[in-house]
């Protein structure tokens, strides 16, 4: 049976998730907040895909948040986290009962924030986090992607923890096997291994990033630079274990996503670049590596690690030197955790409210 799915987002993951859809025979409908993109794409006329997915394809195009709702039977949000909250204020007065949200991938507890609004307005759906999103890719031009990778294991959970068998049968029903369901959304904020990874990649590889160069990002996760990621992986996975939660390590993670054998990651990066889908890096500064992993990502994970006693040095090592990098203060600049004003929790708080208990 086909579903529409409503796709809060037109950049690269957008597109890319927009064609798994339609290859997997549902309908999508893209909705740029900014209305730049789907423009584009309307001009152009069809979705080109090439990659890992090839094909011509047809979503729609929602002129605004209530018309993307209206006209859909999921939403779902795939824009870069500094959007989230923006989005999430637009969807919130439009969504209705038992319609669910997909978040792909969740980032600093913005189920919470969403779950919030939708309680202010007595409205019911599930949530479900990813931890990951199902695809990896780049925008070729305004209505061109190159899907690098369709993963095959994705964590999920929901808000509330007890619609998790529900979400877990229609990401499968439209995205075929490939989730994982985990405990709840501790887990989920400590499954997204991005921030952690683009950290090291982009301190290893800044002036490449700087000068705008062409550059091969599996081949220049060098052994120095695949160290640091097993190291930052090491702090997330001890504050994982001091919460009792089970996530996937760095190791799972580019076996299950690049499908390479499980090595040192430096070495499973340069298979990754052997293979050719090594990826490209950033050819900016102003990339999402940083301006969004870095508030979006490494931030909570040192909120956590606070939390649970487990402090997370070298992910507050990177906001600060990123911080100095930039000439901003990357602490200071997330959203959804000012919003929720998550350091002023308890550890007990968080998880009643993680797992969408009201009182």
């Amino acid at each position: 049976m086909s579903i529409t799915v409503g796709i809060a987002g037109a950049g690269s993951i957008a597109f890319a998730t927009a064609a798994l859809l339609e290859t997997n025979g549902h309908k999508a409908l893209l909705w740029s907040p900014s209305g730049k993109r789907t423009q584009d794409l309307a001009r152009c006329g069809k979705l080109l895909a090439t990659g890992t997915i090839e094909g011509t394809f047809d979503p729609g195009i929602a002129g605004s948040a209530k018309d993307l709702v209206e006209r859909s039977e999921v939403v779902l949000l795939a824009l870069p986290a500094y959007g989230h909250k923006a989005v999430m204020d637009a969807l919130a007065p439009h969504l209705r009962n038992g319609q669910p949200v997909i978040i792909s991938s969740h980032a600093s507890f913005g189920a919470l924030y969403l779950a919030r609004l939708l309680r202010e307005r007595g409205i019911d759906l599930p949530i479900i986090a990813w931890g990951t999103t199902a695809v990896t890719g780049r925008q070729q031009g305004p209505a061109s992607v190159m899907v690098n990778t369709v993963r095959s294991r994705i964590d999920l959970c929901t808000v509330p923890t007890g619609a998790r068998d529900d979400g877990y049968k229609l990401c499968t029903d439209l995205f075929g096997e490939r989730f994982q369901p985990r405990e709840g959304l501790l887990a989920i904020a400590l499954s997204n291994l991005n921030p952690q990874n683009h950290m090291g990649i982009a301190l290893g590889n800044m002036t490449r990033m700087e000068r705008g160069e062409t550059w091969s990002q599996g081949q220049n996760v060098t052994p120095n630079v695949g160290r640091l990621l097993e190291a930052l992986d090491r702090e997330r996975l001890a504050i994982a274990g001091a919460l009792g939660l089970s996530v996937r390590t760095i190791f799972e993670h580019f076996h299950l996503s690049f499908h390479v054998p499980i090595a040192s990651i430096s070495e499973m990066n340069q298979e990754m670049h052997d293979k050719g889908n090594g990826g490209t890096g950033p050819a900016t500064a102003d990339s999402r590596y940083v301006t969004e992993d870095v508030p979006f990502g490494l931030v909570p994970t040192v909120i956590l690690g606070d939390l649970v006693d487990r402090p997370a040095i070298l992910h507050r090592c990177g906001v600060e030197i990123f911080s100095a990098m930039y000439g901003r203060d990357f602490f200071k600049e997330n959203d959804l955790l000012d919003a929720l004003q998550l350091e002023k929790m308890t550890l007990d708080e968080l998880c009643r409210a993680s797992s969408g208990a009201t009182d």
